[in-house]
């Protein structure tokens, strides 16, 4: 279900209340400092991963977390650990139904990032089409190509304003645009990674959604 499209000021209400509820990224939440360096590009891609399968969101960021207090926070660390490290780690952050499948797609993927880029995807930043370039990437569909540019796109910034799909269903549900550029105008560029999570965070949560409509319409 969609709800009409609110006016600018109406729009603005909209996004402030919901920036107030998502008050850090999902990278942000699973520790992960992101600036454009190796180490926080590969966290975000690994969380990217996890956040692609049918699990809830907090979840894949304790497994995420999980997995960086084991070490495993770059390529190499992650390749050169054995796949049972990897699965306890996944394990220890509740990632038990896919922890076998995303252990092997982690060791693989870190292999290739390893072997095509030197560990460093500002390396995969150069590539023609980055995005297709994710789609290599063992554990990354077009979902986790989608949550990895959305999160990026703050130190990636050619690629703002990125709102997938999900994320501008939340917008639909919460009566903005559903348009990139008219989404973008509403924040200041560095606000635009938290947005996108937090729309994504209203198209799945209808809870969270009416609350931030709630607070918009006792403020009025």
């Amino acid at each position: 279900m969609t709800t009409k499209t609110a006016g600018k000021s109406a729009q603005t209400h909209i996004v402030r209340a919901l920036l107030d509820r998502q008050r850090h990224t999902y990278p942000a939440q699973a520790g992960i400092r992101l600036r454009n360096t190796p180490a926080p590009l590969y966290q975000t891609l690994v969380l990217a991963i996890l956040l692609s399968a049918r699990i809830r969101a907090d979840t894949a960021v304790a497994a995420a977390r999980a997995l960086f207090d084991a070490g495993l926070r770059d390529p190499r660390a992650m390749a050169d650990a054995s796949w049972q490290q990897r699965v306890d780690a996944l394990g220890e952050g509740g990632y038990r139904r896919y922890d076998e499948r995303t252990s092997t797609m982690l060791g693989k993927g870190a292999e290739l990032l390893l072997d095509r880029y030197g560990g460093d995807l500002r390396r995969l930043r150069e590539e023609p089409d980055p995005r297709q370039a994710l789609l290599d990437i063992p554990g990354i569909g077009p979902t986790g190509a989608d949550i990895f540019l959305r999160d990026v796109q703050g130190v990636w910034p050619e690629f703002a304003p990125y709102l997938d799909d999900k994320a501008l269903d939340g917008a639909r549900r919460l009566g903005l645009p559903a348009s990139p550029e008219e989404l973008g105008d509403l924040v200041e560029r560095r606000e635009l990674p938290r947005l996108a999570d937090g729309l994504v965070h209203a198209a799945l949560d209808k809870p969270l959604a009416d609350d931030v409509r709630a607070a918009v319409t006792s403020s009025a």
